[in-house]
C-alpha cells in the first residue's frame, strides 16, 4: 500500500470515511482483505470520538432526508443499535473501543487518516460554528489520532463533506499537505457537470484539495436515472459508465458501512472492474504525489446540493477560480 508511489496512468483514489463503531469493528477489517486481494492502495479516514449517529434522527426535518432514507435501507446498513447510539444507548467511543481494528489498517499498509471527532456533531454543526470551536474539534482529532496511532495524521475527509473556512485554515495550522473535504458538482445521472473539476486548493490557504468526482452508492441506489432504477444488480454497471474510457483521475468515496458490510459485492466488482478500464486503485496520498508540482488553481469556499443527497455540501466549482490562478 502506502509504501509504494504508483503515478503513472489515471487514478482511481479510494478515500474510504468510517462513520460510526459498527463500521469500524465489522466494516474496516472486511475492506482490508478486499484491498489487499485486489492490491488496491487506499486510504482510510476515521471517527476517532463518540459514536453519536442516534442524534441524526433529528435530519427527519430535513428536506430530501425521508427520500434518501427508504432509497438505502438506513436500517439494513447501519443496524438499529447504531441508530440509538447517543440517544436510547450510550454513544461508545470509536477510537478507545476500536483502536485495535484502525490500526489493522495501518499494519496492512494502508494510509490512515482523519474524517472527525464525533461525525453527527460536526455534520451537522459546524457550518454555524466560529474559529474556537472549529479549532477544539478538529485539534481533538488530531490529539486522539496520535494516540491511538502513535504519529499525527497527514490528511483530513470532512464528515458528510461539511466544513467552515476556520476549518481550511486549520489545516495549515496541522501541517496537511492534502485534504478531500469536498465534492464535483454533478449531472444527475453522477457525471462530472464540469470536466475540470480537479485537485485545488480553497483561497488563502495551502492545503491541496482532492475533491470526490462520483457518486456514492447511497445517492444512486433506488433512483430512476435515464428510465432506470438503479438497484444493486446494476449499479455497479452504471458506475462503471462514468468512468469507462474518461483518461482522467477520479476520487470515489466509499463508507465502511456500505462497502464494507453488505456492499461488499458491489465494491468487488467495482474493484475488478477499475483495474480492467486501466485504472490505478490509488490512496489519496498517491495522487497528492502525482499533482503536487503541478499548477493548482485556487477557488473560494463553495457549497452546492449533489443529486440523490439532502442538503448542501462543501463542492468545487471551477468557474469561481480567483484571479492570478493557477499557481504551483
Amino acid at each position: 500500500m502506502t509504501d509504494q508511489t504508483r503515478t503513472t496512468g489515471p487514478l482511481l483514489t479510494l478515500k474510504i470515511d468510517v462513520d460510526t463503531y459498527r463500521g469500524t469493528r465489522e466494516g474496516v477489517p472486511n475492506l482490508v482483505r478486499m484491498l489487499r486481494a485486489h492490491d488496491a492502495h487506499a486510504t482510510f479516514l476515521f471517527s476517532l470520538g463518540p459514536d453519536h449517529t442516534g442524534w441524526a434522527l433529528k435530519r427527519a426535518f430535513r428536506p430530501g432526508f425521508f427520500s434518501k432514507v427508504s432509497r438505502t435501507s438506513v436500517l439494513e446498513h447501519y443496524g438499529l443499535k447504531t441508530l440509538l447510539y447517543g440517544v436510547l444507548l450510550p454513544a461508545p467511543d470509536i477510537g478507545r473501543d476500536c483502536a485495535n481494528q484502525m490500526l489493522s489498517a495501518q499494519y496492512a499498509g494502508f494510509e490512515c487518516g482523519i474524517h472527525t471527532w464525533d461525525h453527527v456533531r460536526w455534520q451537522d454543526s459546524v457550518r454555524k460554528h466560529g474559529a474556537s470551536w472549529t479549532s477544539r474539534i478538529m485539534r481533538r482529532a488530531e490529539d486522539r489520532f496520535r494516540s491511538v496511532f502513535g504519529q499525527p495524521s497527514l490528511t483530513h475527509g470532512a464528515a458528510g463533506w461539511q466544513m467552515n473556512a476556520h476549518a481550511f485554515k486549520e489545516h495549515d495550522a496541522a501541517g496537511f499537505a492534502y485534504a478531500s473535504d469536498g465534492r464535483a458538482m454533478l449531472r444527475d445521472d453522477g457525471s462530472l457537470l464540469d470536466a475540470r473539476c480537479g485537485p485545488h486548493r480553497i483561497a488563502g490557504t495551502n492545503c491541496v484539495q482532492l475533491p470526490t468526482t462520483l457518486p456514492t452508492l447511497d445517492e444512486l441506489l433506488g433512483r430512476t436515472i435515464g428510465g432506470v432504477t438503479i438497484t444493486t444488480a446494476n449499479i455497479a454497471a452504471h458506475l462503471l459508465k462514468l468512468t469507462a474510457g474518461a483518461g482522467r483521475d477520479h476520487v470515489y468515496t466509499l463508507h465502511a458501512e456500505l462497502e464494507g458490510q453488505k456492499l461488499s459485492p458491489i465494491f468487488e466488482q467495482l474493484l475488478s472492474a477499475w483495474k480492467a478500464q486501466g485504472y490505478q486503485l490509488a490512496s489519496m496520498a498517491d495522487y497528492y504525489q502525482k499533482v503536487k508540482d503541478s499548477p493548482l488553481p485556487d477557488y473560494p469556499v463553495s457549497w452546492g446540493e449533489l443529486p440523490g443527497r439532502s442538503g448542501e455540501l462543501i463542492v468545487a466549482d471551477p468557474t469561481a477560480a480567483r484571479p492570478g490562478e493557477p499557481r504551483g
